[in-house]
């Protein structure tokens, strides 16, 4: 969607007023050259129309399969991506960047077949196109990361807890988006990234999830409809005085939000205070003395 540029000498005013925080920001991963990989689907499909039954049979099929294949790397690349922003993560599930690897030869070899039938060319075609598959976009994630020690129970119910959380946060960027204004955007994604900063702390110690519940739930359900409600005001009526409370009303979510955030990391670190003066007192019953 086309933006009208904001800056220090724009009409708009000063951008520093109210920044950009690209914190915890959403950086799409499929990039350009993902992208690409649903083009030679359709060239092959168009390629194949003026051959006989087989070569057409062959080269939809071949198509198909490459098609399926450029979707799977693109939520395998998702996948990987939300996996390494986080300290603590599960390995996912199903290992979609392989299964591309592997379709995108079984699709090339269908290519191959319908040009040339045979067998030993185009299982050659489809090996030589998997590896290359593999060399450009690597394998998935197979291990858990910075799981160890950690109820896997309680991280399940973090999970469910932080993806309700997101999906609110995403209606409230489409709603905002409604109101086409820059700095609203921008505001929005500023309390955002505080929420998130919350999101990771809870998902690096699942303990806390009892205390953030509400932040994560019924806060975000309340910014989520206060968010829509006022992009349908807005869009209809610029108001400045609901403009007005709409901003206020993120200024104290934010504020909220950090604090929580806050909290819950000093509390962290009195937990660590205790452990180590409770070790430290074991060693010196223990007749353990520094020297």
């Amino acid at each position: 969607m086309a933006q009208r540029f904001g800056g220090k000498y724009s009409p708009q005013g000063d951008p520093d007023k109210d920044p950009v925080d690209f914190r915890n920001a959403d950086v799409e991963p499929a990039a350009f050259r993902v992208n690409l990989l649903f083009v030679p689907p359709a060239i092959l499909l168009i390629l194949s129309l003026g051959k006989g039954a087989l070569a057409l049979t062959a080269g939809a099929a071949g198509a198909a399969v490459l098609l399926l294949a450029a979707w799977l790397l693109r939520e395998g690349l998702r996948a990987q991506a939300a996996y390494e922003a986080r300290k603590v993560a599960r390995r996912p599930a199903f290992p979609r960047k392989l299964a591309a690897s592997v379709l995108t030869g079984i699709g090339v070899a269908l290519a191959a077949w319908s040009n040339e039938p045979g067998v030993l060319a185009p299982l050659l075609y489809g090996m030589v196109a998997g590896g290359l598959h593999i060399g450009a976009f690597g394998l998935d994630p197979f291990k858990n990361k910075g799981m160890e020690g950690i109820d896997t129970f309680q991280q399940d119910r973090v999970a469910r807890a932080v993806g309700e959380a997101e999906a609110y946060l995403g209606d409230m960027t489409s709603a905002i988006r409604r109101t086409k204004d820059r700095q609203l955007e921008n505001r929005v994604a500023r309390f955002q990234a505080t929420a998130r900063d919350l999101f990771r702390t809870v998902e690096e110690d699942p303990r806390d999830l009892t205390a953030a519940r509400k932040y994560l739930t019924v806060y975000l359900m309340g910014a989520r409809d206060a968010t829509v409600k006022f992009a349908d005001i807005y869009a209809r009526n610029p108001d400045t005085e609901a403009r007005a409370d709409y901003l206020s009303l993120l200024d104290d979510l934010e504020q909220n939000f950090d604090a929580r955030t806050q909290k819950m990391l000093l509390d962290d670190r009195s937990d660590l205070t205790v452990e180590i003066d409770v070790l430290r007192d074991r060693l010196q019953r223990e007749g353990v003395r520094p020297e």
